[in-house]
């Protein structure tokens, strides 16, 4: 059955960055302990020392750390991967998109999305960052909302609409 308009709107850029943000916050919380427990504080260094410079040098710091091993990579990278599609097969949307009532459906069904469209769609984050984040701000000129992940994995995200 398609997705009824009537019903559910989709969800814009703003919306989803917000949620974004509060992912983000949310998975720091676990990530930064962890490696802080594994590395200690000096793992950080870097960073701090990166973010004490300009803003270009502080990026170019921050884009070439190295990484620790692959305990480094498993917390950095495997782990948000993993709880990212895990939630998104488990409840169709992240705790920031819980909080603004959103979820992650099959663009063409209404359903649930699938585990394939859930990989599919967290790989093409990294296609959405080519360009300077194009995909993602292409969220906000598209009538479906449609960022190039969801238009890669065939999913829309929505929210009832104010009176259902």
């Amino acid at each position: 059955m398609p997705i009824d308009e009537s019903r559910y709107e989709y969800v814009g850029f703003w919306a989803r960055a917000w949620a974004s943000l509060v992912d983000t916050v949310l998975l720091g919380m676990i990530v930064w302990p962890l490696l802080t427990m594994i590395y200690g504080s000096e793992y950080w260094a870097p960073l701090t020392a990166a973010l004490g410079g300009s803003l270009a040098g502080s990026l170019e710091a921050i884009a070439s750390a190295p990484s620790r091993g692959p305990v480094d990579d498993l917390v950095s990278w495997v782990l948000p991967a993993v709880a990212v599609v895990a939630f998104w097969i488990a409840r169709q949307a992240t705790p920031g998109k819980m909080l603004i009532h959103a979820k992650i459906v099959d663009a063409e069904t209404g359903a649930p999305l699938t585990r394939r469209q859930a990989i599919v769609r967290y790989l093409g984050y990294y296609v959405s960052l080519f360009g300077l984040g194009l995909g993602f701000f292409r969220v906000g000129w598209d009538r479906r909302k449609q960022g190039w992940h969801d238009k890669l994995a065939g999913t829309v995200v929505v929210r009832a609409r104010r009176g259902y």
